[in-house]
Parts: structure tokens; C-alpha cells; sequence
């Protein structure tokens, strides 16, 4: 007999949902309050969720609750990613404001800057595809962005959607991407031809993205800037920039960042050392609440799975999409209520995996394309959620900068997420499938 699951057990997420998004709208759109997204702290409305969650399923003690969420936070996933924002904290208080501004206008004084944004989002691509790590790459290049934009005249917004839509393009593709390992070990394809597939959907998208990313940019009628840098400083940029092309593991990336970043720093006196000690200490606590929130999500949802919540999502994908290719479409978008719902793109195909191969065996879908389907729908919705690692990221980053950016003004700048989906849908629905006897053995 079939697992039902228990759909009761997805009542955090609407919780979450209301509080956060509603509240917002209410505040920004309805109350015409400044910045009105910004006074509902995340983390609250996220213990809200984590509550509810807490109050649900009364047959198991509060003790038994908590072991659960133990388990969900000790992920190593979520380990890593944890390591990932505290490091990168770091990076941004050793490397500062002036080293992400040299960088800028070093960019600016050899590219125009109507093409410097355009310039960003290929370099987001390469690296993301090199390092394996969108949250790596946003961590390394948002800084970047962000003093483009100070220089150059472009939206701010835009700019890190460009950052955050090449990061994306490298998580999808990328041959050492958690999501990559997870899509193809659970589907039994090899990575090269769960590439191929990807690499059909992924450019399209991406061409058409840099298109309009320059045309935006074209139109901001910014002029040549000619600021003064320090070619010195840019040297922990450079540094990670090359070792995330190359593909070194992020964590000896941003810590060969820095170590360059602090003796520069000290060399050329640009700081003490009591106030290198401060700045690392501030960049740390710049990603507390981006900590937080991973840790939040991370046991919520370990209490949903255990409850039956995940159940109840893959029982109704199973229900609902019969045909071939509304089967690829369910495959797509049970990954997608999956990164929803966890946050996290690798832990939704991990538990999507199981179900996706056993439409796919129904459905005669081979298992490379199966794989690619996962892998690029989590991507789609990873790259827009306003609660993923990839935005808090990117917006804790712009604060430790000192400028505030909400995740509803990138949203509408994210253009390739959206066109990777269309690419997706185009991939199901126009383009022949292969059958699962015709795939190359290997």
C-alpha cells in the first residue's frame, strides 16, 4: 500500500509564507511604509514556522522533537554550508569595502561600463562552473558587484541578480556541484551525459540573459569612470577569482583570500591590527542572521519529513502526471516543492530522487534526462526563493557593505532563473525525448 503521507505536516510553510511575505506586502504596499520588508526579521518569522511545526504531532515528546531537529541541523549539508557563510564572512571583513572598489574601477577603466555588468555575469558563470558552489561564488563576487554599481551607475539590484543568475548557471552544470553528485548517483548516469542535457537547456538561457543584462545596462546612461585604485588590493580577488576558475575546494579559496587580504592589509597599513581583528569579527557577525536561518530551516524541516509532509508531496506528484511529458513536468516541479520547502537544492533532489526514478521507469524516461530535470528545476527555484542560502548570501554581503537591498528588489532582475525555465519547459515539451533503452551505456 501506497504512502499517503500527511499533508497536515506542510503547515509551516504557509506559516512562513504569511508572516514573511505577508507581512511585507502589507507594510511596503499596504500600511506605504519605507522599506516596509525590511521590518520582518526573517529568523522570526521562521521560529513562528519552527513552532508550529513543534506543536504538531503530539505522539512523539517534545525530548523526541528535539533529537529530530538535532539530526536535520547535523546534515552535512548544512554543516558545510554553515562553514561556508562563517569563512565567508571573514573574507568580506579582511577584504573590505576598498579592496571590492578597486576591483570596480580596475573592471571600469578596461571595460566600458555600460558592458561591465554584462562582464559580471560571465565571470559568475566560469567560476560557479569551476568551484561547484553557487553560495561560493556569490560570496566572492557580490562585493564585487556591488562596487560596479556604485561606480558605474547600474542598479544594484540588477547587478547582484547578475552574480546570483551566473552562480545558478555553474550550480546546474558544474561537475563537482553537490546537486550534479546527487542528481546523478540517484538517477545511475554518468556526470558527462547529465551534462549534455543540461548544456542544452543551460546556454540558451544564459545567452539570452547576458543579452538583456548588457541591454540594461547600455541604457543606464552611465559614463566612463576614471577613479583612482590600488592594484595591490586587488590581489585577494584576483587570488580566489583564479582559484575558483581553477576549481580549488571554496573553503581553501576563501581562505587563501584571506590570508593575502591580511597581509596586504597590515603591509600597506591600511588597518591595524586591532581593527583587522574588529573587521573579521564584524564580517562574522554580518552572516549570523544568513546562520540562523540555514539552522531554522534545516530542523523545520527535519520535523516535516519526519511527520509525513515530504510523503504527502511525492504521493500527490504520482497522482497528478500520467503522460511522458507531464511526467518530466511533475518530475520538475515535485524537485521544486521540494526546494520550497527545504531551502536547499541538493537536499530536495536527494529526497526527490527515489520517487523521479520510479516515474521515470513508468514513463520511459531515461535516466540521464531525469537527472538533468532535477538538477535544473531545483536550480530554477533555488535561484528565486527570497529565503534560499544563495539570496541571503547575496543580501548580507550588500549589508556588510553597508548598503540595504531586499530580496524583492533583486527578484525581478533574476532573468536567468526565469528563462531556464522556459528553456526547461521547451526541453519537455517541443524537444524529443529520448527512451531509456535508446541512452548510451557506459
Amino acid at each position: 500500500m501506497e504512502n499517503k503521507g500527511n499533508a497536515k505536516a506542510l503547515l509551516p510553510i504557509p506559516v512562513f509564507l504569511v508572516l514573511y511575505l505577508g507581512c511585507g506586502i502589507v507594510f511596503e504596499y499596504v500600511m506605504k511604509i519605507d522599506m516596509g520588508f525590511y521590518k520582518v526579521p526573517i529568523v522570526v518569522a521562521f521560529l513562528a514556522a519552527l513552532l508550529t511545526a513543534c506543536l504538531q504531532n503530539r505522539k512523539l515528546s517534545f525530548d523526541k522533537k528535539l533529537e529530530i531537529m538535532g539530526r536535520g541541523v547535523g546534515n552535512k549539508n548544512i554543516i558545510t554550508m554553515l562553514l561556508i557563510f562563517l569563512t565567508a564572512g571573514v573574507f568580506v571583513g579582511v577584504a573590505g569595502r576598498s579592496s571590492a572598489e578597486s576591483v570596480a574601477y580596475f573592471l571600469l577603466s578596461v571595460i566600458p561600463p555600460q558592458y561591465a555588468v554584462g562582464v559580471i555575469f560571465v565571470v559568475s558563470c566560469f567560476v560557479s562552473v569551476a568551484m561547484g558552489t553557487s553560495v561560493g561564488t556569490i560570496t566572492l563576487i557580490v562585493p564585487i558587484s556591488i562596487a560596479v554599481s556604485d561606480a558605474s551607475g547600474a542598479a544594484m539590484p540588477l547587478c547582484i541578480a547578475a552574480v546570483m543568475g551566473g552562480a545558478m548557471f555553474g550550480d546546474n552544470l558544474s561537475f563537482i556541484s553537490d546537486t550534479t553528485i546527487a542528481a546523478c548517483n540517484g538517477q545511475g548516469c554518468a556526470m558527462k551525459d547529465k551534462f549534455r542535457e543540461n548544456f542544452r537547456i543551460a546556454l540558451p538561457a544564459a545567452v539570452v540573459s547576458l543579452i538583456l543584462i548588457i541591454l540594461l545596462s547600455l541604457n543606464n546612461g552611465a559614463q566612463t569612470i576614471d577613479r583612482e585604485y590600488d592594484l595591490v588590493q586587488i590581489i585577494p580577488y584576483i587570488l580566489v577569482l583564479i582559484g575558483g576558475v581553477v576549481g580549488i575546494n571554496v573553503f581553501v579559496v576563501l581562505l587563501i583570500g584571506i590570508a593575502s587580504g591580511a597581509v596586504i592589509a597590515l603591509a600597506t597599513a591600511t588597518v591595524t591590527p586591532v581593527q583587522l581583528v574588529e573587521n573579521i569579527g564584524s564580517g562574522v557577525s554580518g552572516m549570523f542572521e544568513t546562520s540562523m536561518v540555514a539552522v531554522l530551516v534545516a530542523a523545520m524541516c527535519e520535523l516535516i519529513r519526519e511527520y509525513g509532509g515530504f510523503d504527502a508531496l511525492l504521493y500527490a506528484a504520482k497522482k497528478l502526471f500520467r503522460s511522458k511529458k507531464s511526467g518530466q513536468l511533475g518530475i520538475g516541479l515535485l524537485v521544486g516543492a521540494m526546494d520550497i520547502a527545504t531551502a536547499n537544492n541538493t537536499v530536495a533532489i536527494v529526497m526527490a530522487n527515489p520517487i523521479a526514478a520510479e516515474m521515470a521507469q513508468n514513463y520511459d524516461i531515461s535516466p540521464r534526462k531525469t537527472a538533468s530535470i532535477l538538477d535544473t528545476f531545483s536550480c530554477v527555484f533555488q535561484g528565486i526563493i527570497p529565503y534560499g542560502a544563495q539570496m541571503l548570501v547575496a543580501v548580507s554581503a550588500a549589508a556588510s557593505l553597508g548598503h540595504s537591498v531586499s530580496a524583492f528588489e533583486i527578484i525581478p532582475y533574476l532573468y536567468y532563473p526565469a528563462l531556464l525555465l522556459i528553456s526547461s519547459l521547451v526541453y519537455i515539451f517541443i524537444v524529443p525525448a529520448k527512451s531509456k533503452k535508446k541512452q548510451d551505456k557506459h
